[in-house]
C-alpha cells in the first residue's frame, strides 16, 4: 500500500503544530506595511487585529512557489503522495496555483478543489487522513473529496461593513447607508463563492437567521432530520470568542448530540470582514 500524506495551508485552521503523522501545513502569508508575515508564525491573531484596527495596509498573499515545491518535495522523501488541500478556487487562486505546480510531480501530488474554507476545510483535512487510514491512493481521496464538494454550508454574520468597504468589495455610500441603519449582512460561503444572504440589525437575529438557515440546509439538502452520524457542525469567529461560545452552547441546545468543531475564522477571511463576527457552518459526514 502506497503511503499517502496530506498538506494543507493555515486557511484550514490546523495550525501546524497538531502533531499528526503524515499532516502538514503550509502557514498563509500576509503583506502588512509591505512586510511579509506568516500566519502562525510570526504573525499572531492578536497582531493581526492590531495591525487591522490601528488602519495597517494589510493584504494577502498566495503561498510562495518555492514554499509550496519544497515542502512538497520534502514529504515526498518520506511519502509515495500527496494530497494538496488548499481553500476554495473560487476565493483565492491558491488551488490553480497548486494544480499549475503539481503537474511537474509526476501524479505524485493530487491537489483537492472542494471549494472549502475555515471548518469546512478542517473537516476535509480530518476526512482526507481517515480515507488514508481507509487505504484510499491520492487519486482516489481527492476524488471522494471533490464529489462531496457542496456538502456544507457556511454562514458569517459580520459585525461592520467598514473592512468590506475598504477591500472595495462595497461602495462607500452603501456602507454609509449601512452603518446609519445598524445594519449586520450575513454572508453565505456554499461552494466556491462568498454571497450575500441577509441582513439584520441584532446580534440576536444574526443568530436566529443563521440558526434557521443551518435547520434549512439540514432539511433540504443534507437529507432529512438531523443524525449525528451523518452531520458535524462549526463555530467559528473573529475576535469574538465569547459570543461564538454562546453561540455554540445555542447550537447545542437545539442539537444536543451534535459533534461542534469551533475555532476562530482564517485571517485570510477575517482580512476581509474585521473583527467581531460569528459563523455557524455545518457539513456532511463522509461514509468512510
Amino acid at each position: 500500500m502506497r503511503k499517502v500524506a496530506v498538506v494543507t495551508d493555515s486557511n484550514s485552521g490546523m495550525m501546524g503544530n497538531e502533531n499528526i503523522d503524515g499532516l502538514f501545513v503550509i502557514p498563509m502569508p500576509f503583506i502588512i506595511n509591505d512586510r511579509t508575515y506568516y500566519e502562525n508564525v510570526d504573525l499572531t491573531r492578536e497582531d493581526f487585529f492590531k495591525f487591522l484596527e490601528e488602519g495597517a495596509d494589510v493584504h494577502t498573499s498566495q503561498p510562495i512557489l518555492e514554499d509550496i515545491t519544497n515542502l512538497w518535495k520534502k514529504v515526498l522523501e518520506e511519502y509515495d503522495e500527496i494530497v494538496h488541500i488548499p481553500m476554495s478556487s473560487g476565493l483565492s487562486g491558491s488551488c490553480e496555483t497548486a494544480t499549475m505546480l503539481a503537474q511537474k510531480f509526476d501524479g505524485k501530488v493530487r491537489v483537492v478543489n472542494n471549494q472549502r474554507i475555515s471548518v469546512t476545510m478542517y473537516r476535509s483535512v480530518l476526512d482526507a487522513l481517515s480515507l488514508i487510514k481507509a487505504g484510499k491512493s491520492a487519486e482516489e481521496i481527492g476524488q471522494i473529496l471533490e464529489d462531496d464538494k457542496f456538502n456544507s454550508s457556511i454562514y458569517i454574520m459580520l459585525d461592520t461593513l467598514y473592512y468590506l468597504k475598504k477591500g472595495g468589495r462595497i461602495t462607500k455610500s452603501a456602507a454609509a447607508l449601512g452603518s446609519l441603519l445598524h445594519i449586520k449582512p450575513v454572508l453565505q460561503i456554499q461552494g466556491e463563492k462568498l454571497d450575500a444572504f441577509a441582513k439584520v440589525r441584532t446580534l440576536s437575529k444574526g443568530k436566529e437567521v443563521m440558526l434557521k438557515a443551518i435547520e434549512s440546509d439540514i432539511t433540504k439538502r443534507f437529507g432529512g432530520s438531523y443524525n449525528k452520524e451523518k452531520l458535524v457542525f462549526g463555530v467559528a469567529h473573529t475576535k469574538n470568542y465569547d459570543k461564538a461560545l454562546e453561540l455554540k452552547e445555542e447550537l447545542l441546545a437545539i442539537y444536543p448530540e451534535a459533534e461542534v468543531d469551533f475555532q476562530p475564522l482564517p485571517l485570510s477571511i477575517a482580512c476581509h470582514i474585521g473583527p467581531g463576527t460569528l459563523g455557524v457552518a455545518c457539513t456532511k459526514r463522509l461514509e468512510i
